[in-house]
């Protein structure tokens, strides 16, 4: 059968799969960044084709996600159905394509786990049908390391740009195929100037947007806030240093993947290693060669810039990580490989439910869908209550309740915003400026939180990444002179609503 027809097939039966695992949570409405800046600024283009959006502030991110939705859009209807539908395309495509690229280094049944367990690895599994920027740059950037190990220069050249334009960030991959072409130029399998222009055909769209984007708004990525949170204030070498043992943590030990990182370490030390130099040797000498610097590249700049230090923003480098670990455990045994990558699938499964004991980002898991299912709760009892009661509650939930098309409300309500829900915060609030509190776990504080056994590490959250513990509520109580209306709770998360008692509700 030929190759296009086979990838078809494993992208619609790839597509059909994750689409029945994720079926409880198509309806959902849109979850924190998504309500911020990625729908809002889609739907500007749906409805008057702005690559800027101008309803919510621009960021500088490249448009190509956002120009793909509001397409699908266009022609099925704007629904977070159709839109977390579109999104899992995107993530079978990327299953689709770490088969391929593992396809190419290790046995059929090698590239089945790889492929299994990227699907299934937790946050890959929670971002699948988010609309976030980092799991869509995944696919093209795959797509590059096979069209780099294949010797395919136009595909190179179109999958790169297609990378620069779902997320700018992916411009680092290119220093990374700049030493992989060196390295063929040096062998003689390439002309340089062949080579050298392609490296540089994905800076010409990244360049254009660049110009674009600064001709519009006056920035050259950005705005001033965007900046001084996501670069300026990053440049300090402990922060650096923090970072960087965080992005460490999150590539080799977080969310299970300590298991692959241990089995490849086995197939390192103890597996049997062939000293050939065959053609399938080779290349999976080439290609941990190139995941080992993708991911080197993606966790330095990362521990250098970005205000939010988010595993999501490495998960363009996860196939290529999945791969590589599946190519050095396939060293031992087969019987062992297996029972290694079967015990790591499994856990990958638990670990959409299971919360580690520290806080971290609910897009890592299935909590997003638990925060959602609160936040509808708390909506359609806020929705119910008197009209034009001023809800003092903080972003997200400002967002929710006041903007209809992201499926929390019918009619927009009143709300008084904060900036987050820490003391900090409420020491700025005037007592007649609200009616009703709106409080939310804003982040995962588990009772066993592993950070507060830590000093050291506490006190680094707190200096380099802005981190402090959300108001007590007693305070609050006290202060204010609340009563509660309503509480909901979900796995470790929670929704609780408070009135003035100085006031009739």
């Amino acid at each position: 059968m030929p190759r296009g027809m086979l990838a078809a097939l494993g992208l619609i039966g790839t597509s059909a799969l994750l689409l029945l695992l994720h079926s409880p949570l198509l309806n959902l409405p849109y979850f924190w960044d998504e309500a911020g800046y990625y729908v809002p600024a889609a739907l500007d283009f749906y409805r008057s084709w702005q690559l800027v959006p101008q309803s919510t502030l621009p960021v500088g991110h490249t448009p190509l996600v956002m120009v793909y939705l509001a397409l699908a859009w266009h022609v099925f209807g704007f629904s977070p159905l159709v839109t977390r539908a579109a999104m899992m395309l995107i993530a079978a495509g990327t299953v689709v394509a770490t088969y391929a690229l593992a396809r190419r280094v290790v046995s059929r049944e090698a590239a089945l786990w790889s492929a299994a367990l990227l699907a299934l690895s937790p946050m890959f599994f929670a971002q699948s049908s988010l609309v976030f920027l980092d799991l869509p740059a995944a696919l093209p950037t795959t797509l590059c390391l096979l069209a780099l190990l294949e010797g395919r220069t136009l595909m190179f050249a179109l999958a790169a740009s297609l990378a620069v334009l779902t997320k700018e960030t992916a411009v680092v991959l290119l220093p990374v195929a700049a030493v992989f072409v060196w390295w063929r130029v040096r062998a003689r399998q390439a002309t340089p100037l062949q080579s050298w222009f392609v490296l540089a055909v994905p800076l010409l769209p990244l360049a254009a947007w660049t110009l674009y984007y600064h001709h519009a708004t006056g920035f050259w990525t950005g705005n001033a806030e965007y900046l001084q949170f996501n670069l300026f204030s990053t440049l300090s070498p402990g922060r650096m240093f923090w970072s960087l043992l965080r992005r460490l943590y999150e590539v080799f030990i977080g969310g299970f993947n300590w298991l692959l990182v241990a089995g490849a370490a086995s197939g390192i030390w103890r597996g049997s290693i062939s000293h050939g130099d065959t053609e399938p040797q080779r290349l999976q000498k080439q290609f941990l060669m190139l995941a080992a610097g993708l991911i080197a590249s993606y966790v330095l700049m990362l521990s250098g810039v970005g205000g939010a230090v988010l595993p999501r923003y490495l998960l363009p480098t996860v196939p290529a990580l999945f791969i590589a670990a599946v190519v050095l455990i396939w060293r031992l045994r087969k019987a062992v490989a297996r029972i290694l990558c079967g015990a790591t699938l499994v856990c990958f499964v638990a670990a959409w439910f299971i919360n580690p004991p520290y806080p971290f980002p609910y897009e890592d898991n299935l909590s997003y869908a638990d925060f959602i299912e609160l936040h509808q709760q708390a909506a359609e009892f806020l929705s119910a209550r008197p009209a034009g009661e001023r809800i003092l509650t903080a972003w997200p939930a400002t967002d929710e309740l006041k903007r209809p098309f992201l499926g929390y409300v019918e009619k927009p309500l009143r709300t008084v915003p904060l900036e987050g829900l820490t003391t900090r915060d409420f020491d700025k609030v005037d007592p007649d400026s609200f009616d009703v509190v709106y409080l939310y776990s804003r982040k995962y504080e588990p009772k066993n939180n592993w950070l507060a056994r830590f000093p050291l590490f506490r006190r680094a959250q707190e200096r380099y990444f802005g981190y402090a513990p959300q108001v007590d509520e007693q305070q609050l109580i006290s202060r204010f002179r609340l009563r509660r209306l309503a509480e909901f709770d979900r796995r470790g998360q929670w929704v609780k609503i408070y009135a003035r008692e100085s006031r009739r509700s």
